[in-house]
């Protein structure tokens, strides 16, 4: 029993507090306004009564608003010290990474050239076997060994060169 008198004390003590994290302020028609959301952004905020976290705004007027703004040093998102926009750390990264992408690249292409080498080469070397004249034997789909006849023998004569015109370059 006293434990549920301390939780419901403990719950009454967290409405307080989140009660006191709301928004006053006065319309456009002149009835004050509370809210746990911000007011729209048409309300001046010298309609402004009360923001969360108990402050209330401070009355400014335009021109000490201006005053202070030209006193004020401008706002700067990086370090003293770092030229703004210039995060070192980060351009080393870039480039980096853009080294790495060009490295893949590189060697990429080499793997292809030397793919391309190895497939012309065999392409010379079944076409000199075909322009002998030797009979060319393979083996079927039953796993027999068969002698080409005159059309497979164009057919196959056709691929090779299909495939030299694309690697022999």
């Amino acid at each position: 029993m006293k434990m549920i008198q301390t939780l419901l004390l403990a719950a009454l003590a967290g409405l307080c507090f989140s009660a006191s994290a709301q928004w006053q302020w006065i319309d456009k028609d002149g009835r004050k306004v509370f809210s746990d959301r911000a007011p729209p952004t048409d309300i001046l905020d010298k309609n402004i009564l009360k923001r969360p976290g108990g402050r209330k705004p401070a009355i400014v007027s335009p021109a000490e608003a201006a005053d202070e703004a030209a006193s004020a040093p401008p706002l700067t998102t990086s370090a003293p010290g770092k030229p703004a926009g210039v995060d070192k750390e980060l351009e080393a990264k870039k480039k980096q990474a853009q080294d790495a992408e060009l490295t893949k690249r590189k060697a990429d292409e080499e793997r292809i050239a030397r793919a391309k080498i190895e497939n012309c080469a065999r392409a010379k070397q079944a076409k000199a076997t075909f322009d002998s004249g030797v009979r060319v034997g393979r083996t079927n789909a039953a796993g027999a060994q068969e002698i080409m006849d005159d059309a497979t023998r164009a057919q196959e004569m056709k691929r090779i060169q299909g495939i030299m015109a694309q690697d022999c370059q």
